[in-house]
């Protein structure tokens, strides 16, 4: 029988194994990229939205959270020792509806986790709340972070299959990975690592104007797109300030994409964030922020799950001197 163990930090200060920063997944850099599928190069500049582009009575955004509530360690019938994540989650639909001008949270799900390499765990029931184990292949404690957005990603799929298809423009944040079978939807990713244009295509990102974008491209990676670059409104600072990346799946084709690039160039702009309210503004789109706020709500009081995690595990022995 498993025993476990919860780590002695608290979770907000992470566990006391160090895990380094996510990073990208495997396919996503390097990719080949062909810029003509809208404008041919030299004639490769910014673009205001086609006259006839209009934005949707209904957009829909997708996103979800996730919170660590806790390290664990394992003691395994054999002697050996395993780390875990208790971890809760969820993800939710926010409906727009721009004839009315509301916007109501029409689906959501919490889920909570084990995440671990143990290969005797089982789901550990904390109080009223179960986190269901979700075998990690590597016993590498990197790897335990990352294995929660797969299923993340899913619960994301989940409910927006189940909101409905009525949606002129389906938002998610981040990238499409594998979301793209989702009718009319983007991706929409509002931080910049990197790159994917060749270097003497950057001055047209920089030089956009709010609500300009970039002629669409195509990525040729693992999870091949097309993607532009739009610059949402708000206060010039650095070169990047207020760029976007969007995306859509290549299936729908090169007349489509080009649509969908300009619905995103006069419907994005509207959602965008203020300074003053929001400190990723002006790309932590207004209703991407309050749906975060209202799932984080969701997941239940930190504190109480803390003190669930600590009675349903044995605390570590205390260090003597």
């Amino acid at each position: 029988m498993t025993v476990w163990f919860k780590d002695a930090w608290g979770p907000g200060y992470g566990t006391s194994f160090e895990v380094p920063d996510e990073p990208a997944p495997a396919g996503e850099g390097g990719a080949e990229v062909v810029v003509n599928v809208e404008r041919e190069l030299p004639v490769w500049e910014a673009l205001s939205p086609a006259p006839g582009a209009r934005t949707p009575d209904v957009v829909m955004l997708v996103d979800g959270v996730r919170r660590i509530d806790g390290g664990m360690w394992s003691r395994e019938p054999d002697g050996a020792s395993h780390r875990a994540l208790a971890v809760s989650y969820a993800a939710g639909v926010v409906r727009c509806d721009l004839r009315r001008g509301v916007a109501d949270l029409v689906d959501s799900e919490v889920r909570r986790g084990l995440f671990t390499s143990s290969p005797t765990a089982t789901d550990l029931v904390a109080g009223q709340v179960r986190y269901e184990v979700h075998r990690v292949g590597s016993p590498d404690p990197a790897k335990l972070p990352r294995a929660i957005q797969a299923p993340l990603t899913a619960l994301e799929v989940h409910v927006s299959d189940r909101a409905g298809d009525d949606a002129g423009l389906l938002v998610l944040d981040g990238p499409l990975r594998s979301r793209r079978h989702l009718r009319n939807a983007v991706g929409y990713t509002k931080t910049q690592q990197e790159s994917y244009l060749p270097a003497e295509l950057i001055p047209v990102v920089t030089d956009l104007a709010p609500g300009q974008r970039t002629p669409v491209f195509r990525r040729g990676t693992r999870w091949a797109s097309y993607s532009w670059y739009l610059r949402l409104p708000g206060p010039r600072g650095a070169p990047w300030s207020g760029i976007v990346r969007v995306e859509c799946s290549t299936e729908v084709g090169d007349q489509a994409a080009i649509e969908l690039a300009d619905v995103s160039a006069v419907t994005l702009p509207r959602f965008a964030s203020t300074p003053y309210k929001d400190a990723r503004a002006p790309q932590n789109l207004v209703p991407i922020g309050g749906l975060e706020r209202r799932l984080r709500a969701l997941l239940g009081d930190p504190r109480l799950l803390d003190r669930a995690l600590s009675l349903a595990t044995r605390s570590p022995a205390p260090v003597t001197a």
